[in-house]
């Protein structure tokens, strides 16, 4: 059995990449050969010599909330940190809140001189809140105007452009964080890819927090994956099964897209049908895929369910020499950092 220190690894502080490359494309590459064993160093914009006529590229189209923000106890006039997670129903959302102690069922908390005010309705743990928001208007034009970018915690650097922590292509509002594997396409890197004969799919997944927590369980089976909603359209199933049936690869960008593909595989028995809901899928060495055939990801934090996923698809010791090779390279890691194309 696997414990959660099978999947750590020494990360020099100086690797974890802390601004964009100017150039999306620029980022650099490492191509992962699953069956020779094999690792390239390449560029992203290589990325176009893995893919051929026929395949599909599958990309997360979620777009990032500006879900950071800074209130007050009209009370007290304490501040409070809220950082938006997940929209349960209405104008009811799950969010972490610091000081957390500060935060009681029924506090009340002020935005931007009351234009946004919240109630704390359930207290969960870990910081974790319920909240329910009330405010005059359209919530997402109050929240472009009063949130920040959630970059995450290892990122100390200010972000000069907040679309640079958007992928060239997000359209659905929702995610707490990035699908980082999407930050290095461009506009005109998607057009060439198409050119060749590629299908670009898209489907949704709002990523939460949960993702980049280390596992803090020794037995990775006790580890319990927070929730994810997700949603594959008609149309995407249809080009998906069009390029199944051709003899095509299905291609997954990073891992949401991973997570969306394999979590309706499993539920439909190896199909691939549109299909909405929650996913709390947690792959992990053992696993065997059921959509995937090859995708991209970024480096990731050691001890993650992330790390965990890349090891499922390419094996633990392979995937630990690649992390390996990276750091002996000087990659850039996590968010803003360089990526990997697996198999």
């Amino acid at each position: 059995m696997l414990s959660t220190e099978d999947f750590d690894f020494d990360l020099p502080e100086e690797l974890i990449a802390q601004t964009p490359l100017k150039d999306r494309t620029s980022s650099r590459l490492l191509v992962l050969n699953r069956e020779t064993k094999e690792i390239e160093d390449k560029h992203f914009h290589d990325i176009i010599d893995e893919l051929n006529a026929g395949d599909a590229l599958v990309m997360n189209d979620t777009r990032v909330l500006p879900a950071r923000l800074y209130g007050e106890k009209p009370e007290t006039g304490g501040h409070l940190e809220v950082l938006l997670l997940t929209n349960t129903e209405g104008d009811t959302w799950e969010t972490l809140i610091k000081p957390a102690k500060r935060a009681k069922v029924g506090t009340k908390i002020s935005f931007g001189d009351g234009r946004l005010s919240a109630t704390v309705i359930e207290e969960l743990e870990h910081g974790g809140r319920i909240v329910t928001f009330s405010y005059d208007g359209i919530f997402l034009e109050i929240l472009e105007s009063l949130g920040e970018m959630p970059l995450p915690p290892y990122i100390k650097e200010r972000l000069e452009d907040p679309e640079r922590y958007q992928t060239v292509y997000a359209k659905e509002n929702g995610s707490a964080a990035a699908p980082t594997a999407g930050l290095h396409f461009t506009q005109e890197l998607l057009g060439k890819i198409q050119s060749k004969g590629v299908k670009l799919v898209y489907l949704t997944l709002h990523v939460g927090l949960g993702t980049f927590r280390p596992v803090s369980v020794e037995n990775i089976s006790e580890h319990e994956m927070h929730s994810e909603f997700y949603r594959l359209t008609e149309e995407a199933a249809e080009q998906l099964n069009d390029v199944r049936q051709s003899g095509g690869k299905i291609i997954a960008v990073g891992t949401t897209s991973i997570r969306t593909l394999e979590t309706i595989g499993t539920k439909f028995d190896g199909q691939i049908k549109a299909d909405s809901g929650w996913t709390d899928i947690f792959i992990t060495p053992g696993y065997e895929f059921k959509i995937v055939q090859a995708f991209s990801t970024n480096f990731h934090l050691p001890k993650s369910t992330l790390v965990m996923l890349v090891s499922a698809f390419a094996g633990r010791d392979l995937t630990l020499a690649a992390y390996q090779h990276a750091i002996d390279e000087s990659y850039r890691f996590f968010s803003f950092g360089d990526a990997m194309f697996v198999k």
